[in-house]
C-alpha cells in the first residue's frame, strides 16, 4: 500500500550496499523508520530531503514489516540549528527523545508541532538552551503519559512556598515542611516552580514565553531533566555530549 505522509526527518544512517533507514516523526503515525533505496532520492541534489533537521513531504510504500520511501521532498530545514554545536546537541538530543518515546502507529501531531516550534527557537536563538530543553522535556513527558502532579504539595496542599521539592520519582510536589530528606528531592525556588508549572500548563503558543532567573532556569533544567532521564530508563549520547560541551565551555 501507497501513502503520503509528512514529518520531521530525525535521523538517518547508510547501511550496507547504500540504502539508508531514515527515523521520521509524523503527524498520523508517530515515529516510523523507512528504507531509502531509490539512487535517484539517494543523490546529492535530492538528499537534503532525507536528512536529519528536515521536515519533508514523504511518499511511502508499506509492506508487512518495512516502509519503504518512494519519493520526499523537502518543506522546511532547520540548518540554523547546527551552526553552534551547543545548540545542534540539543536539536540532536530533542530528536533522540522523540525517536525513543513517541510510538508507532499513533497520532503525534502535538509532539511534532512541540519539536518544530523548539527547533525553530533554537535556531532562532530567541530563548536561552537550557528553558528550551527544559520545556520540551516536560511537555514530552506531559504528551506520553508522564504527567506530573505541580498544583500543590502533595501532602499538606500548600500552592507554593520560598522552596518547593519535586519527587522524581513520584513526579509530585512537597513543600518545605513536608519534606523529609528525600533523595531524589529537587529544590525549587519561586521562579523555577512558576518555570516548571508555565512549561505545563501553559497554551501550546505561550510555553516557551516567559523568563527566569539563572540561578531559577538552572533548577528548573535540573528537575526537567532527572525526570525525563527516570521515566525513559536510559542515558542519551546526544545529552551526554552537550552535557560535555557545557562543562567545557564554564
Amino acid at each position: 500500500m501507497k501513502f503520503n505522509t509528512e514529518g520531521l526527518i530525525l535521523a538517518s544512517k547508510t547501511l550496507k550496499d547504500n540504502v539508508r533507514l531514515v527515523t521520521v516523526l509524523t503527524k498520523k503515525d508517530g515515529v516510523i523508520r523507512c528504507f531509502a533505496k531509490d539512487k535517484r532520492l539517494l543523490s546529492l541534489s535530492r538528499s537534503n530531503a532525507l536528512s536529519p533537521l528536515t521536515y519533508s513531504r514523504l511518499s511511502v510504500f508499506s509492506g508487512r514489516d518495512t516502509y519503504i520511501i518512494d519519493d520526499a521532498s523537502e518543506e522546511m530545514m532547520f540548518f540554523e540549528a547546527s551552526a553552534d554545536i551547543e545548540t545542534l546537541a540539543v536539536a540532536q538530543y530533542l530528536c533522540e527523545l522523540c525517536i525513543h518515546i513517541v510510538p508507532e502507529g499513533v497520532s503525534s501531531d502535538e509532539a511534532l508541532s512541540l519539536l518544530m516550534n523548539s527547533l525553530y527557537i533554537l535556531s532562532r536563538g530567541t530563548r536561552p538552551i537550557l528553558q528550551v530543553k527544559s520545556v520540551f522535556e516536560m511537555r514530552l513527558m506531559s504528551f506520553t503519559g508522564f504527567m506530573p502532579d505541580i498544583l500543590a504539595c502533595s501532602a499538606c496542599g500548600a500552592y507554593e512556598a520560598d522552596t518547593m521539592y519535586f519527587l522524581v520519582s513520584g513526579g509530585n510536589l512537597i513543600c518545605k515542611d513536608c519534606f523529609h530528606g528525600e533523595a531524589d528531592a529537587v529544590p525549587l525556588s519561586r521562579g523555577a516552580l512558576q518555570a516548571l508549572r508555565h512549561s505545563l500548563l501553559a497554551e501550546p503558543k505561550r510555553i516557551f514565553s516567559f523568563t527566569a532567573s539563572e540561578q531559577s532556569l538552572a533548577q528548573f533544567a535540573d528537575c526537567a531533566e532527572r525526570y525525563t532521564l527516570a521515566r525513559t530508563e536510559r542515558s542519551f549520547n546526544s545529552l551526554d555530549y552537550f552535557k560535555k560541551l557545557s562543562q567545557f565551555g564554564k
